[in-house]
């Protein structure tokens, strides 16, 4: 089994999101299979299958948390440094074609948001980033073709 590495509040996040599956969603599907079966002869019942298929990809969701949160451990924030860029920093830089200023957060594939500016430390700007200080400037190959950042700011995330 995979360790995947995450926050604390990562990690509470997706326990959150298990027991709101066990606790809430699994029970309305049981509710759904009942009621669906009441209403006769199951050979022909459409409500019934979306009810039983409902309920193997809330299973499997389930199970793959619980693999998830079974092979987690946790990063100890307190030991993060700014030195360099690494994960879980909170990076500002400055895109050097057309001086734009933006500022993402590096962490690990589970917890990337891109609207909360949470960026997979598997992306290319991550990777492209990691191991520089304030002041440098990096290459980053990227989709949309080579781009170059200025590191601005580096700061625990």
């Amino acid at each position: 089994m995979a360790i995947t590495y995450m926050t604390q509040e990562g990690y509470d996040k997706k326990m959150a999101e298990l027991k709101h599956l066990e606790n809430v969603e699994r029970p309305d599907v049981v509710r759904a299979i009942v009621e669906a079966r009441d209403k006769g002869d199951l050979s022909e019942n459409a409500e019934y299958d979306a009810a039983k298929e409902r309920q193997g990809m809330l299973e499997a969701k389930i199970a793959e948390l619980k693999s998830l949160i079974a092979s987690a451990r946790i990063i100890d924030e307190s030991k993060i440094s700014t030195d360099e860029v690494q994960l879980l920093n909170k990076v500002t830089i400055r895109n050097l074609k057309n001086k734009a200023q933006v500022t993402y957060t590096i962490v690990t594939e589970t917890e990337a948001n891109l609207r909360e500016g949470k960026i997979s430390i598997s992306t290319p700007i991550a990777k492209g980033l990691l191991g520089h200080k304030v002041g440098e400037t990096v290459e980053v190959q990227a989709p949309a073709g080579l781009m170059k950042f200025e590191i601005l700011k580096i700061e625990v995330g």
